[in-house]
């Protein structure tokens, strides 16, 4: 059944959106023209434009002018970048038959960018290791720690041998990670047309899914360690800056990774035998699906150039009239893939448009309070690299003026999608009331609710996710602690043109956002969030909201912590009374896992009454900001944006470049944010000392913070 309500369901339970705009949102709006954005979106997704290519900078060109006739100064952050691009590509399956993948997409009738083969990148992972490698193969489901727990209780070892993983579930980072971790000498990572291919829907160029030679092209450095260039951590990826040996890179894979279609997955996956998958590995391909090992072998060679590239970050500004030393700052990233039409040209378009419309407002005489800096990224697709290289380059001046950060990406029709720093959630709530939703006329926010009352979830109100990683907001928030804002829409643009070269012009137009409507309502909602960032006397930052968010992950990680003891103490003495066995098969008799230390007791008492600060911390600058007017208000301001950064500590276990506290990408999950990381991350690894070490860690931020919100109340008195 359809997950998302249609614009008929919603008209049934609300008529009117209800909208309350002030008068400078009112002309924001109309200036913002849907042909206009789709015209630039024709004009930046007419050919590849990858890292390093000839159309990467033709794109930053275009976007320079663009901006520069809206009447903001602009200028280009040239940073230099490892990128590399395949020179060998081969796949071959050796036995029981012979077998040689084809590794290409053909061109398609109708899509006439499908055909530029002379400037598409192959398909194939960036940052996989150099290898040439032959051996058994294995399918490991989607290739995540559990799938390789089951195949251990199965007894089956990858080590020593080549495995292919199903896309899904998780960022394809993470498949060939913890291949590697577990001995495997190569990783292919195939989709299945149970998740984006016939099995969802019919295939382009008929319809919007993927047909059997699309392949998901995609970047596998271990982000979760740290992203953009991995020679430069930590600092800025300039000209003359200094640079680590690739060797010494901790977020590079070390074996080789291949991304290919279902036509090329189907006659490796039928070859193999072994044991049936469990049901959830069993996809849509026609036949029954197999572990392996056996009298299937395959050889994956690759090669690759490791070039440095110039990536072209595009910075326009306009000054603030009244407080031009506080940013707000507006980003979205313009390389793709291949000609990324969707990804991530549709959202770059929409900020375009958003730019026009606040340069035409600059033709009327108005000016903004704030300083309004537009970033248009390079080199978000292998890594982050624009905007990390960015951050990393300006991060005293980022701490010291940005007040927030507002990011988007591609984007669909359908419904509002929100993750961000939870301060800023009531905030949000009020700009997602005052849109109106195209199709059914009711607000963003009705619409929400509505999805809501028709899938009878649990009424909870409106509610922003947390932020992980995959986009450009991920240095901003976890590196250097300043506020992020990630919107979208989606939900009823789904297809499997993502990384291929069907994200074209020809296939958006048609099943993304025919008519570019969403791309305007994009505008609408990031427009107002950054004009009421902008002109706001006191800043909307609502610590209250923040503080419930937090307690509520705090009672996470308790009731997570009690769970594990339990499985734990279930599991050793299932293994002591030699009762385990198979779930999908209780006939066969299992080689049990070792028994394991039981989970001692844990003292979450300093993380307790840490929160229990903050609560009333927070409960009081609320109560001091309620009778605070403008005025002397800068420095409160000041106070109030820079309050994330007390949530960062010294870093996260193993990977000291997210320093936020509270949200960061999962060692294990890549784009999948995990909240209150040290503490959830250390229970997950049953590591029982390091989980108490980052309960008193993460105790002591939150006291420092609640002070730090103590003394804000104080100075807005």
């Amino acid at each position: 059944m359809r997950k998302f309500l249609t614009a008929a369901a919603v008209a049934c339970l609300y008529l009117t959106a209800g909208a309350q705009n002030s008068p400078i949102e009112t002309r924001f709006d109309g200036y913002l023209d849907a042909a206009r954005l789709g015209s630039r979106l024709k004009v930046m997704s007419a050919h590849p434009h990858h890292v390093g290519s000839p159309g990467d900078q033709a794109v930053a060109r275009y976007i320079y002018d663009q901006y520069k006739s809206f009447g903001f100064d602009v200028t280009i952050d040239t940073f230099y970048v490892l990128f590399p691009t395949p020179k060998t590509r081969e796949l071959e399956m050796t036995g029981p038959v012979h077998y040689k993948a084809v590794l290409a997409e053909p061109p398609v009738p109708g899509d006439s960018t499908s055909s530029q083969t002379s400037e598409q990148l192959p398909t194939y992972n960036a940052w996989s290791a150099d290898g040439d490698v032959s051996g058994e193969l294995v399918y490991v489901g989607y290739g995540l720690p559990d799938d390789y727990d089951q195949l251990a209780r199965r007894g089956i070892d990858v080590k020593g041998k080549i495995v292919i993983a199903r896309y899904g579930r998780s960022w394809r980072g993470i498949k060939p990670k913890v291949a590697q971790e577990h001995g495997a000498i190569g990783c292919i990572i195939y989709s299945d047309p149970k998740d984006d291919g016939y099995y969802a829907g019919d295939v382009y160029p008929e319809g919007a899914f993927k047909n059997e030679y699309g392949v998901q092209r995609g970047s596998v450095m271990d982000m979760p360690i740290y992203p953009g260039d991995p020679l430069t951590p930590n600092i800025g990826a300039t000209k003359d800056a200094p640079r680590i040996d690739r060797k010494e890179a901790v977020n590079l894979l070390k074996i080789p990774v291949l991304p290919i279609s279902y036509h090329d997955a189907e006659p490796l996956l039928r070859s193999l035998e072994g044991p049936v998958a469990p049901d959830d590995w069993k996809g849509a391909l026609p036949f029954t699906y197999h572990l392996g090992p056996g009298k299937t072998r395959v050889h994956l060679k690759l090669a690759f150039n490791w070039d440095m590239k110039q990536i072209y970050d595009v910075v326009a500004r306009v000054t603030g009239s009244t407080v031009p030393d506080q940013w707000i700052i507006r980003g979205n990233h313009h390389d793709g893939w291949v000609n990324g039409a969707d990804d991530p040209l549709s959202g770059q378009s929409a900020m375009l448009e958003e730019a026009h419309a606040i340069g035409e407002l600059l033709k009327t005489g108005w000016k903004p309070k704030r300083t309004l800096v537009y970033c248009s990224w390079d080199g978000e697709e292998p890594g982050l690299l624009g905007s990390t290289e960015f951050v990393e380059k300006h991060a005293a001046e980022l701490q010291a003026h940005a007040v927030a950060y507002i990011n988007s990406d591609d984007y669909s029709r359908g419904f509002l999608g929100v993750e961000g720093s939870h301060a800023l959630e009531p905030f949000l709530e009020k700009v997602a009331a005052d849109v109106t939703d195209p199709e059914t006329g009711v607000s963003l926010l009705k619409r929400l609710e509505a999805r809501e009352a028709v899938n009878r979830q649990e009424a909870r109100g409106f509610h922003i996710g947390a932020l992980g990683s995959g986009s450009d907001y991920s240095p901003f928030i976890q590196h250097i602690g300043v506020p992020s804002i990630n919107l979208g829409f989606g939900g009823e643009g789904s297809g499997g043109e993502y990384h291929s070269i069907y994200d074209s012009y020809a296939d958006f137009v048609r099943f993304k956002d025919p008519g570019f409507v969403y791309g305007v309502v994009l505008a609408k909602t990031a427009g107002r969030t950054v004009l009421r960032l902008s002109e706001s006397d006191v800043l909307p930052f609502d610590y209250t909201s923040l503080s419930k968010t937090i307690k509520g992950y705090v009672a996470e990680v308790i009731a997570l912590a009690d769970k594990t003891r339990e499985t734990i103490d279930v599991q050793n003495r299932l293994i002591r009374e030699g009762a385990y066995r198979l779930v999908d098969d209780p006939t066969k008799p299992l080689t049990p896992p070792a028994v394991k230390t039981p989970a001692p007791f844990l003292n979450f008492a300093p993380l307790q009454n840490a929160m229990a600060g903050v609560d009333s911390a927070s409960a009081r600058l609320a109560k001091a900001l309620k009778g605070f007017t403008a005025g002397s208000s800068e420095k409160v301001n000041e106070g109030l944006y820079q309050a994330e950064q007390q949530l960062l500590g010294q870093g996260l276990p193993r990977r000291p470049w997210y320093r936020h506290s509270i949200y960061a990408p999962g060692f294990y999950t890549g784009y999948g944010v995990k909240t209150l990381p040290g503490i959830r991350e250390a229970i997950e690894q049953d590591d029982w000392k390091e989980t108490q070490q980052q309960i008193d860690v993460d105790a002591d931020i939150l006291n420092r913070f609640a002070s730090y919100l103590l003394q804000l109340a104080g100075a807005a008195r």
